[in-house]
């Protein structure tokens, strides 16, 4: 088969970003790259200049997804408590299943060794944090910052389901997410 000529920067990184999470970050070379998308190796380091660039790239790559997603997500879900579960259930859609979620974790530990990288996932915590608080803002007593209390009870929940990764992922969050609402009573969302 003959290789592309061209292929947009984003096909690239969608491509570079696929080969971390499904074999870890160090597995991302230009040789594995230009298997994975069909260009020469040589036209992706024109492009990428080095790995530590194109692995950058392919990491502001996903993080722009995720900021897209969660953009989408809280335009579209209501802003009530069920809302912010909403929300937070279909974040943890895009982890697949637990290999691809310990993947997942290796790529993490890619942003956190970049600066940059981390200054995007503060902003995104920001961002989630004040999407979900907006789903609280007219329940009388509703604590401030409960917006971040449930992001951050959202990722122990992934953590914890990856130890025993038996049940559905989605319907696990969303029963953590339900019990730790009912934790404060005037935020008890409705039980399906």
């Amino acid at each position: 088969m003959p290789r592309p000529k061209t292929l947009s920067d984003t096909k690239v990184l969608k491509a570079a970003h696929r080969l971390m999470h499904a074999h870890g970050p160090e597995a991302l070379t230009f040789e594995s790259l230009a298997r994975e998308c069909g260009l020469s190796p040589s036209t992706l380091v024109q492009r990428f200049k080095n790995k530590a660039h194109l692995k950058q790239s392919a990491l502001f790559y996903a993080w722009d997804r995720l900021d897209e997603s969660t953009a989408r997500l809280a335009a579209e879900a209501p802003k009530t408590p069920a809302g912010a579960i909403e929300i937070l259930v279909a974040l943890s859609g895009d982890y697949g299943d637990i290999e691809s979620y310990a993947e997942g974790l290796l790529v993490l530990r890619e942003d956190f060794r970049d600066p940059a990288l981390r200054a995007r996932g503060a902003a995104w915590k920001k961002a989630l944090s004040t999407a979900l608080d907006d789903r609280f803002a007219d329940i009388p007593g509703a604590p401030d910052g409960i917006g971040l209390l449930l992001a951050s009870h959202w990722q122990g929940s992934l953590l914890w389901w990856g130890f025993e990764p038996k049940n559905d992922l989605k319907r696990y969050v969303a029963k953590t997410l339900r019990s730790f609402l009912a934790a404060f009573e005037p935020l008890r969302p409705p039980i399906p």
